[in-house]
């Protein structure tokens, strides 16, 4: 069975609106009080650690007599918000993750229900969702009739936009495709990658684009009076802003992946830690203007469709330092240095000698001769 997920718009009425937002405020605060507890249990067990992995959330109905206000929202919501909880707990148990932070009112307002009994159903333009009944949505396009609803995730943007994104479930098993063509990607700061044919992908930097505008826009905001009249309607503006460049970048990114994942049998990148190179390299804005952590994603879920693969090599793999020609390893090779040469006369762009090297240690990964 695999998962597939589909976006829409949402346009709720007044009161749905109402109901959302009293929906979001009761997740969030279930979610904290829950923290607040474990928390506790976190003081009292902290010398046990055994005993403190055995303990459990305690249940959303805890305090449905204490707060009766939360009998009013969808009681799946506030499950939801339960295992959340404990997902974040086991993630920061295993290492993967920080101790859990309380939510609130500026974090992501979003909340998830599930498919029970037929309790969500889609139908001419309209969804139904618990406590919300008939909700109006922009349906671009149809589920294929094979796909079952598992869950539904409603959130509002900072620029008061609601979109709902709909958790299917189908059987799809797509047979493993023969290798044939393969390609490696070098990550660029410039132009997002360059590949192992000497073909960039032009980023167009969209962040960098309009980071006069935002500028502007973000300095008449701090000259109002927070909490004003004006000062809510400059900061829709500038959450606009920042929403029209993160919709350009996943639309670039959509597009590039889906070129590559069509053309190629596999793909081969680095294993990149960004964050780590955002922070060493003080190239903070540039590598998140990217979205290369995003486009990797896109690229692995597009080419898994297909049964085709996506390799991923070791980051310390000295990419930018080997001879694609002969296989000599450089001792050092500063970042000024754009041109690589070695000593046996071969000479190339340094990021397509990088693509070529990791598409080279790719197939061997894949064994191909």
């Amino acid at each position: 069975m695999a998962n597939k997920a589909y976006q829409f718009r949402l346009y709720p009425t007044k009161e749905q609106e109402q109901l959302l937002a009293k929906t979001f405020g009761c997740v969030r605060f279930v979610y904290n009080k829950m923290l607040e507890e474990r928390i506790q249990m976190f003081e009292k067990f902290k010398d046990d650690q055994e005993s403190l992995k055995q303990q459990t959330c305690p249940t959303p109905a805890k305090y449905k007599k204490e707060f009766p206000w939360l009998k009013e929202v969808d009681s799946l919501a506030l499950a939801n918000a339960q295992l959340n909880l404990q997902k974040a707990f086991q993630h920061f148990f295993s290492g993967r993750a920080g101790f859990p932070k309380f939510k609130n009112r500026k974090a992501k307002q979003s909340y998830t229900t599930n498919m029970v009994n037929g309790n969500i159903k889609l139908s001419d333009g309209y969804i139904k969702l618990p406590k919300l009944k008939w909700i109006k949505l922009k349906q671009h396009r149809e589920i294929p009739a094979h796909h079952i609803i598992k869950s539904c995730t409603i959130t509002k943007t900072k620029t008061g936009k609601y979109y709902i994104s709909i958790l299917t479930e189908y059987e799809h098993q797509p047979a493993p495709k023969e290798v044939q063509t393969v390609v490696g990607l070098d990550f660029s700061m410039s132009t997002l990658y360059v590949d192992s044919e000497g073909k960039r992908a032009n980023y167009p930097r969209f962040y960098r684009k309009a980071l006069e505008t935002l500028a502007k826009e973000q300095r008449k905001l701090s000259r109002k009076k927070k909490g004003s009249n004006r000062w809510h309607k400059q900061r829709l503006k500038v959450a606009k802003l920042h929403e029209k460049i993160a919709n350009q970048r996943k639309d670039f990114l959509h597009k590039e992946s889906h070129k590559l994942a069509k053309r190629y049998d596999c793909v081969v990148i680095e294993d990149l830690n960004m964050k780590g190179m955002s922070q060493a390299l003080h190239f903070g804005q540039g590598v998140h203007d990217n979205g290369w952590g995003m486009f990797t994603t896109f690229l692995q879920y597009k080419l898994a469709e297909q049964g085709k693969k996506l390799i991923k090599i070791d980051k310390w793999f000295p990419s930018s330092k080997t001879c694609s020609c002969c296989g000599r390893v450089k001792e050092s090779l500063s970042l000024s240095e754009r041109t690589f040469r070695c000593e046996c006369g071969f000479e190339s762009d340094r990021d397509v000698n990088a693509a070529i090297n990791i598409k080279h240690e790719g197939m061997k990964r894949l064994a191909i001769v």
